[in-house]
């Protein structure tokens, strides 16, 4: 079985794949100081809670958008599976061909969900990704990585708008009655959900004006299903589309025989 580990700058994802089947998926928070031990004992009490074994993992593979966790991340795959992860950077097999400035620049998360979504819908994509950050990666019919956008994420939003205006409270993000609130708090719900999905559907229908031919829109991430019920482009959310990305990338820099 393959452990597919992804890191966001405000959760982690975990994903135990037996073959191309996702067994169980957690969520754990991103703790920038957390040690390989501490991660560690999580995720196996996480396994022991669902019946699963730490012998049954053959392969390990990480991807990060948080510099700072590569190390302790990595020990924790030697030190409680006796495993060396693949960790998604320079030199590891994707297959994906960016043409970006930089190609380097591309987070780790953007790739991931690149080589899933030319896998499963083939190219031409536009893939939203509700993170901590939003973003938008442009995909061509032959399966190369254009480029994209990114802008400031829902929560983010949120916590600025708390921070920043005194009088306004921190409020659960739900999808408010009418457009026009009749409190703050309907208002604020109003503005944030309304708000961001007029943001997606202006960068979204902009994008496409840029693509030959009409482009597959995907979406992702932890709110994606929230915006995508309003949205107008949105065509499809697949909450796993990272993890699916990383058991795809793990297929390709392994030998068959260790999947």
């Amino acid at each position: 079985m393959l452990l597919a580990i992804d890191v966001g700058n405000t959760n982690i994802m975990l994903g135990v794949y037996s073959g191309k089947e996702l067994k169980i998926c957690w969520h754990i928070s991103t703790k920038r100081d957390q040690t390989e031990d501490e991660y560690g004992v999580i995720i196996r009490n996480l396994f022991q809670q669902n019946g699963i074994e730490a012998g049954a993992i053959s392969g390990v593979i990480i991807s990060s958008v948080v510099p700072t966790l590569r190390f302790p991340l990595e020990k924790m795959a030697q030190k409680y599976f006796s495993l060396s992860p693949i960790i998604i950077g320079p030199g590891v097999k994707t297959g994906l061909n960016i043409l970006y400035d930089n190609p380097r620049e591309v987070g780790a998360d953007r790739v991931v969900n690149s080589v899933a979504a030319i896998e499963l819908y083939g190219g031409p994509l536009i893939i939203v990704d509700f993170g901590t950050a939003t973003t938008f990666c442009a995909v061509s019919e032959k399966g190369d990585y254009l480029g994209g956008a990114i802008a400031p994420g829902i929560d983010i939003s949120m916590e600025a708008l708390f921070q920043r205006a005194a009088k306004l409270p921190r409020i659960e993000l739900a999808k408010p009655s009418k457009v026009i609130g009749k409190n703050t708090v309907s208002s604020m719900q109003s503005g944030i959900i309304y708000g961001f999905v007029g943001q997606v559907d202006g960068i979204v229908k902009r994008m496409i004006k840029e693509f030959p031919k009409k482009p597959f829109i995907v979406a992702t991430g932890g709110l994606a299903g929230l915006i995508a019920k309003e949205s107008e482009t949105i065509e499809e959310v697949n909450r796993f589309l990272t993890l699916e990305g990383l058991r795809i990338i793990y297929s390709k820099n392994v030998s068959p025989e260790n999947l």
